[in-house]
């Protein structure tokens, strides 16, 4: 495979790389900043000669890798490993379609893999070995535990995370909104830190007022979208809908980083649809 056909791979399997990142880490926001590092070693790999046959399953196997090493990080969920074979786990009824990407934190590891690539992403039980580096009985046991732990979770109501923000704070991202809102954003660049960064994911990546300056070009031509203040998986968030769709859900969401009163760093997913699969959002007023 060429390096043009390669990195055309790599795009169209970026959004079953987070599908399988957000499930195992609780988060879209979080599984995008792995797919992001996943992506990178691949790369990195690719560039020193190797040669790859099964693309799908190298890159999940790195990114399975990369999310352990994060989870590991935060020291909250040890790997626990299952090795006996109990009933066929194709007499179980999967049911992890809307379950909210954070829910899969309940889960230990070996069941959260098993789960997402079987049911999720549509692998065989044989490659969810091979990709988690565990036995065939031990992948089957994990997925049949697993399915079982996810019905338990989805009888219950799910939690919607709020972020915790002071008065002030709450204030700046609501009077931001309020100027999308309103379409002023010469007031919105006036906001500006001299050295803001912007991130339009899986897009491009610019550095300082003059370069993001004109990324709000396109918002202030843009007559679509309509703008709400709410939280994403508790962080609060401009949420973005679109007019013309009936979906109830935001289109998308932007993240604002501030450093006293000015903006530092804005977080764009409008190009990465996949990320509003099963967020935990909410509108907050």
């Amino acid at each position: 495979m060429n390096e043009e056909h390669f990195d055309a791979h790599l795009r169209e399997l970026r959004p079953r790389l987070h599908r399988y990142c957000a499930r195992m880490l609780g988060s879209t926001v979080d599984g995008e900043d792995a797919v992001q590092d996943a992506l990178l070693k691949a790369l990195r790999v690719r560039g020193e000669g190797m040669v790859v046959d099964d693309v799908e399953a190298w890159l999940l196997r790195i990114a399975h890798n990369t999310c352990l090493d994060v989870l590991r990080r935060r020291s909250r969920h040890p790997v626990v490993p299952i090795t006996e074979d109990v009933e066929d786990p194709s007499t179980v009824e999967p049911c992890v379609v809307d379950v909210s990407f954070h829910v899969f934190l309940q889960l230990p590891e070996l069941q959260r893999c098993a789960v997402i690539l079987k049911d999720v992403l549509g692998h065989s039980i044989e490659e969810v070995a091979s990709i988690a580096d565990c036995t065939f009985p031990a992948a089957k046991s994990a997925l049949q535990r697993g399915r079982a732990a996810l019905r338990q979770r989805a009888q219950k109501p799910d939690e919607t995370r709020v972020p915790l923000m002071t008065d002030a704070d709450r204030q700046k991202v609501r009077s931001y909104v309020r100027l999308f809102q309103a379409g002023d954003f010469d007031a919105i660049r006036a906001m500006l830190a001299d050295d803001v960064r912007l991130d339009l994911v899986n897009r491009l990546k610019l550095d300082g007022r003059d370069s993001v300056d004109r990324y709000f070009t396109r918002y202030a031509e843009e007559t679509k979208w309509r703008y709400a203040f709410g939280a994403i998986e508790g962080r609060p968030a401009v949420l973005v809908f679109d007019r013309g769709s009936p979906a109830q859900k935001p289109a998308h969401f932007v993240l604002i980083d501030w450093r006293d009163d000015q903006v530092s760093a804005i977080r764009d997913f409008l190009f990465t649809p996949y990320a509003m699969e099963a967020v935990d959002w909410v509108l907050l007023g």
